[in-house]
């Protein structure tokens, strides 16, 4: 019997337009960009199972070298991606289609709406592990809808970032520290 696998699916394009427009209000500088590694490593700690990591990328003319490079050495697959429409979610609709039949399980790094019949279709089998990563607060409430879907904060919960960001949260109060207000 093989082992089970994790699945990452990143839409990365989702990410980055959600930190640059809904938190930063400006374009992302790289140092503010998620740092990719920490959030496979989390996958593996969390789900103690092998991560087959996949990084969607729309690509009109020119490969992104440096970047390609960068997910190569961190243990993504990019995935690049080019024509009419959303690529990005097509693929990744279409790689969660293909994964029904298979024994994994599968976090989805977006906070897409348009995801949610493929995760819906993959909650069926009760034994697969099912997750979205994102900033939660901009997760979209059909995903929320998922059975045995886990919300996973990209910031709070996986450390993706460096410093922290300008966000606003709901902070249980066993997490509140007065330090970081006055």
């Amino acid at each position: 019997m093989s082992q089970r696998t994790s699945y990452l699916l990143v839409d990365g394009e989702n990410i980055d337009a959600t930190l640059g427009t809904s938190v930063l209000g400006r374009r992302p500088h790289p140092e503010e960009r998620p740092r990719w590694n920490k959030l496979l490593g989390h996958l593996e700690r969390r789900w103690q199972q092998p991560v087959k990591a996949l990084f969607f990328l729309a690509v009109d003319e020119d490969l992104p070298m440096s970047f390609v490079q960068a997910l190569l050495a961190m243990g993504y697959t990019p995935v690049p991606l080019s024509g009419p429409g959303k690529v990005v979610d097509i693929a990744i609709q279409r790689t969660a289609d293909a994964l029904l039949d298979r024994a994994a399980d599968v976090m989805l790094v977006s906070h897409d709406g348009d995801f949610t019949p493929q995760m819906t279709a993959l909650s069926r089998d009760e034994d697969r592990r099912l997750a979205v990563a994102g900033f939660t607060e901009f997760v979209s409430t059909g995903l929320r809808q998922v059975p045995g879907l886990e919300v996973v904060d990209l910031e709070y919960e996986i450390g993706a970032f460096t410093s922290a960001l300008p966000r606003v949260r709901i902070i249980p109060i066993s997490e509140y520290d007065p330090a970081d207000f006055i």
